[in-house]
């Protein structure tokens, strides 16, 4: 019987236990030293002057749009087919997600659809602040039109980078490009601390408020005060949330990030795997296609003829994992009050498939990957 490959899994090893038993040893579980070196690595890798370590990816995106104190209930743009923690984040700070489509060759935000909408929200006298592009599967679409328009328009850009921790534009790292950028740390990311996110910004208030509102909204950090680098009082100068990165959590991500050259070539060389074996496949369309400057996070396409379902249950029958990601929120009971048409969307839901992609597949995994859903799609009539 063949080992079951899911989706996405972490890449875990000596350097990663190691870092970890260190900080058990120290006694100090909470942010502390290891929390201060990661933000500082995380900082040169992505050349910022400000890296503020967090809890998770959407406590991230929720802590940078407060930190903006945009007008109460105004609009973000945002693409509905993304993962619902973007939209929790928008409603956590008091904001409103306006569901926009996305391109389908790129699964980014489609640009002429979010212009669109903002027009339409302004004509009924309806506040719109910002706009959340996804970097879908760590890839970026046409950020810098994306930017342009923002600027055009008064709009703050917060970029969702969870899926694009390692991946650039012309030299310059995703999440870099607006106010803030957003990263994801969690288990399944290119880069893991067990659970954790990160702000990245240039603008010094922005990164001093998300810094004070990740710790219950008090001045100064409990490192400090029992280090006696700063006095054992303190001041609760705003409202804040529980939301600090551990040092335990922060010393994973420091010898994960240490791994990331050897990750994004082990990725990208099971992107171009795939596509040199599916290329020639009619029955489906490559949305991911392997890029240089990309880090893949999923290795996604698009099933047609509705085939997608039948292809999900032979993969998992022959012990393969997929995901659809995701389920357009526009259509999710929660979201009702902000629903909108968003046919390209919806067509997208009904054929896009998410393949195994993680560092530790080996070659002969993905051409069983391969094999198996060509074996398929290629003796399946169309339902």
């Amino acid at each position: 019987m063949n080992r079951f490959l899911p989706t996405h899994r972490p890449a875990l090893g000596a350097d990663e236990l190691s870092a970890v038993a260190v900080v058990f040893e120290s006694g100090w579980l909470g942010p502390g030293t290891s929390t201060t070196a990661f933000e500082q690595e995380l900082q040169k890798s992505l050349d910022v002057p400000h890296v503020v370590a967090v809890s998770s990816g959407t406590a991230a995106l929720h802590l940078a749009l407060d930190a903006l104190d945009l007008p109460a209930a105004s609009g973000v743009l945002v693409p509905s087919l993304t993962f619902v923690a973007t939209v929790q984040a928008i409603l956590a700070a008091g904001l409103r997600p306006i569901f926009c489509e996305v391109d389908p060759h790129t699964m980014q935000l489609d640009l002429d659809d979010a212009l669109h909408r903002l027009s339409a929200a302004r004509r009924l006298g309806h506040r719109v602040s910002a706009v959340m592009p996804v970097h879908f599967g760590g890839t970026a679409g046409n950020l810098e039109e994306l930017v342009a328009l923002a600027a055009q328009h008064g709009l703050s850009v917060v970029e969702d980078a969870a899926h694009a921790f390692g991946s650039s534009r012309n030299g310059r790292a995703l999440g870099t490009f607006g106010v803030a950028g957003c990263f994801s740390f969690d288990p399944i990311k290119n880069i893991t601390c067990g659970e954790g996110g990160a702000i990245a910004t240039r603008q010094d208030e922005l990164a001093a408020r998300v810094r004070r509102s990740r710790a219950l909204g008090i001045s100064s950090d409990g490192w400090s005060r029992h280090t006696g680098a700063t006095s054992w009082m303190y001041s609760v100068d705003g409202r804040g949330w529980r939301a600090h990165l551990p040092n335990m959590n922060a010393a994973i991500g420091l010898a994960q990030l240490a791994r990331l050259p050897e990750f994004r070539a082990r990725r990208q060389s099971i992107v171009a795997h795939y596509d040199a074996a599916l290329a020639g496949l009619d029955t489906i369309t490559r949305v991911t296609r392997p890029q240089a400057d990309v880090c893949p996070f999923t290795y996604t396409i698009r099933v047609h003829d509705g085939r997608r379902d039948q292809l999900v249950a032979h993969l998992r029958a022959e012990g393969i994992g997929t995901s659809v990601e995701y389920i357009p929120n526009h259509l999710q009971p929660a979201f009702q009050a902000f629903h909108t048409s968003l046919p390209v969307t919806e067509r997208l839901f009904g054929e896009i498939l998410s393949l195994p992609l993680y560092p530790g597949l080996t070659d002969g995994d993905v051409t069983r990957v391969v094999e198996t859903a060509m074996a398929h799609l290629t003796a399946q009539p169309a339902s």
